[in-house]
């Protein structure tokens, strides 16, 4: 696998979350468990979250399983689940950057329009989330990245400080890598609050275009069993 997949990965996590939470009302389209907090606090303030807060996490739960489930079968059959899948998540993207640039942004989160251009985007995390771990188990979470920097911090004070027994080359290879990862996230973030004050929902064409280029980093797929 070539180690520009994962980087693309943490780049579309940061700019979909940072743009769906923009144009959809506060809502975390990558970082799903961030709705909990947000409906908790809706809660303790009195008033009713929206629908997609409540929804998201359901949605997300039952694409990862689904895909889990999909991911199975096809491999089961010979076929290329991982390139399948992924082939999916860019075919969500790009419908949600279809009705974003169609409806704009919407006036209410509770709005059709809101709600499905919402779970639209929930749902292709969740297939980029339910990939990462099943195929790109190596690398951390591409959605969230408390993790990555905790290691990242850890690293670096070895480095600055080192431990008896550890390898100070795999130690400075990990910083090296995990670097990449969050500062992939972080230029995602950024991409999407500039293009978005530029461009508006027009910047929702970004994550199919970078998702087409995930799909181009994969190995030739491999032939169908049988064929």
């Amino acid at each position: 696998m070539k180690p520009l997949l994962p980087n693309l990965l943490c780049f579309n996590a940061g700019f979909v979350d940072t743009a769906g939470f923009v144009t959809l009302h506060g809502l975390f389209t990558a970082h799903v468990t961030g709705n909990l907090v947000t409906f908790a606090a809706a809660i303790a303030e009195g008033r009713m979250p929206s629908l997609s807060k409540i929804v998201a996490v359901p949605v997300f739960c039952v694409v990862v399983v689904c895909a889990r489930l999909l991911g199975q079968a096809m491999a089961a059959r010979g076929y290329d689940d991982f390139r399948i899948l992924m082939a999916a998540k860019l075919v969500l993207l790009a419908h949600a950057a279809l009705v974003a640039i169609q409806l704009g942004v919407p006036e209410l989160a509770d709005s059709p329009d809101a709600v499905m251009m919402g779970m639209t985007l929930v749902s292709a995390m969740a297939l980029q989330n339910a990939l990462h771990r099943t195929h790109l188990a190596d690398a951390p979470p591409s959605t969230v990245m408390t993790g990555t920097i905790t290691q990242l911090l850890l690293d670096a004070t070895h480095v600055w400080k080192p431990q008896a027994g550890a390898d100070p080359a795999m130690v400075r290879q990990r910083l090296r890598r995990f670097g990449l990862f969050l500062a992939s996230f972080s230029a995602g973030c950024a991409a999407a609050a500039v293009l978005y004050l530029v461009a508006g929902v027009w910047c929702f064409l970004v994550p199919p275009l970078v998702a087409l280029a995930e799909i181009l980093t994969l190995p030739p797929a491999p032939a169908p069993a049988g064929r």
